[in-house]
């Protein structure tokens, strides 16, 4: 049985009428009514009453009409599914992002204009790690994440890059680096340090370092390492040292940490979205083109 004699016997049944069925399928009269006698045959009983004009629906007919309508409606709103998935017009798209940055900027507008354009898509938001994201878009199981200190040539992972981040320091209320109306590097040789640990960014974890070595902070003495800027924070906030985080953190900085600039580091925080070069969803070309669009994005692509 093939989908063309269900249309050809609802069309029959509708019409009790072969000739004015045929019409209406563009077909030949006696195609059509070979088309109902092989479903007849594979059947195994008869579907209409032969009349002197025109056919009546037999029992088993109507009982066969409703299924053949439900069948034929759920083949038809497939298809329409399948086509807007393959235009981007619907499915899911699984997005992670760094928490720190998404208060403000890039990241929850990206999120509002791709709801906003796309209203009929699923769009699954994933806080994670820049690890556990680029882990995440390698394996799959995200379509693109935003990510910190992603390099900038990978193999496997395409990027577009977002505008860079200012590294500030977070300290403790009443901590005696607040205090200072210019603070550099050399002035935080005695503080505690909470710091990311080196495997998270092999690359970057060695410019920072650089760059507090040659400014004069040269050995900054580390107690305690954390995965994320949230976490760190929250570290920062018990007092347990001071940390170099992103400016984008003053969005939902703890109420017991202030935010310094620090006059003489210079280094920025790379920030990009990472997704995989054979990832063909057409969702995420369209989240993908929204993303380049963005204001700052744009801005950025120019200098």
């Amino acid at each position: 049985m093939e989908l063309r004699h269900l249309r050809y016997f609802v069309m029959v049944g509708e019409e009790q009428h072969y000739g004015r069925a045929a019409q209406r399928l563009h077909v030949a009269q006696p195609a059509l009514s070979r088309q109902i006698q092989d479903l007849e045959e594979e059947i195994g009983c008869q579907l209409f009453d032969r009349l002197p004009r025109g056919v009546k629906i037999s029992a088993a007919g109507k009982s066969l009409l409703g299924d053949a309508r439900r069948i034929l409606q759920q083949v038809n709103e497939a298809t329409a599914r399948a086509k807007r998935v393959a235009l981007g017009q619907s499915g899911t798209l699984r997005v992670g992002f760094a928490e720190s940055a998404s208060w403000h900027g890039v990241v929850p507008d990206s999120f509002r204009q791709f709801r906003q354009r796309q209203p009929d898509v699923e769009l699954q938001l994933n806080p994670l790690s820049s690890i556990e994201q680029v882990e995440a878009v390698r394996s799959g199981r995200l379509d693109a994440g935003f990510v910190f200190n992603m390099p900038k040539t990978d193999r496997e992972l395409d990027q577009v890059q977002v505008a860079p981040q200012r590294l500030v320091l977070a300290a403790p209320k009443g901590h005696p680096l607040t205090k200072l109306k210019k603070l550099r590097l050399r002035d935080m040789s005695n503080a505690d340090f909470v710091w990311f640990p080196r495997r998270q960014s092999p690359a970057y974890y060695d410019r920072l370092m650089h760059e507090c070595f040659r400014r004069g902070l040269k050995s900054p003495r580390i107690v305690q390492e954390a995965l994320d800027q949230a976490t760190i924070l929250s570290l920062v906030s018990c007092r347990l040292g001071v940390a170099f985080v992103s400016d984008s953190t003053r969005w939902r900085c703890p109420e017991g940490v202030v935010l310094l600039p620090v006059t003489d580091l210079h280094l920025q925080l790379p920030f990009a979205l990472v997704w995989r070069k054979d990832n063909d969803s057409p969702l995420l070309a369209k989240f993908v083109a929204d993303v380049r669009l963005l204001p700052d994005v744009a801005a950025f692509a120019k200098r």
